[in-house]
């Protein structure tokens, strides 16, 4: 064992394994734990405008495509000295699609986790963002987040046919009825079909507009 350890040193550490290696894991697929945040957003920016922004009282979140943000999981320490100058970060939104194979919705999740657990140990404010694909990613997407404390999800382009909003809806409640959330920061629109049960039971629902709504407010 000493001796692949020693071997394993001159690795290249293609893994990002450097991000976990203080962390404890949730679940039967090892997500590493995020501790809560009470903390909600006051404003947000995505990672892309983020990087060449000098207005750090804000949150940065990662409701892009993915190509806009890759560049973090290829290299978080150059990333780390941005990301801390602003409020906190929404952790990032690797994809998550329903035809996906499995073993690739879950390896997105857990990419999210190993970031936010890095981050946090850092010292960096997060909110985990909770992303489910198909119905086997319900239960295992709540691995490792925090309960009792404030969460974010994305709907842009999850809710836009009926079976998408299906789909956002069974996950949703599995969410809710395992984590607990006081708060749940919405990207996107927050159908009320959808999100006023929430409401209702006493959980804040802070709902922010997504860029490509707001950039066709400003044409109109």
């Amino acid at each position: 064992m000493s001796k692949l350890k020693s071997d394993m040193k001159s690795c290249k550490d293609v893994f990002n394994a450097f991000l976990v290696t203080l962390a404890t894991y949730a679940g039967i697929f090892e997500f590493p734990v995020i501790q809560p945040t009470d903390r909600v957003p006051n404003r947000l920016i995505p990672f892309s405008k983020a990087v060449g922004s000098k207005d750090f009282d804000q949150w940065v979140h990662f409701y892009e495509f993915d190509y806009l943000f890759e560049r973090v999981w290829r290299d978080p320490r150059r990333y780390l000295p941005i990301l801390r100058r602003f409020n906190g970060v929404i952790l990032p939104d690797f994809s998550v699609y329903r035809d996906m194979p499995l073993v690739m919705q879950l390896w997105n999740i857990y990419r999210s986790r190993a970031i936010g657990f890095w981050l946090q140990a850092n010292g960096v404010e997060v909110i985990v963002n909770v992303r489910w694909g198909d119905l086997r990613t319900y239960r295992v997407c709540c691995d490792g987040a925090p309960k009792g404390g404030v969460i974010a999800v994305g709907t842009v382009g999850a809710v836009r046919s009926t079976e998408d909003r299906l789909f956002f809806a069974e996950g949703l409640a599995v969410v809710v009825r395992r984590l607990n959330p006081k708060a749940i920061v919405v990207y996107g629109s927050a159908p009320e079909e959808i999100f006023d049960r929430y409401r209702e039971a006493g959980i804040e629902i802070v709902q922010f507009a997504s860029e490509t709504s707001c950039a066709h407010k400003e044409v109109a």
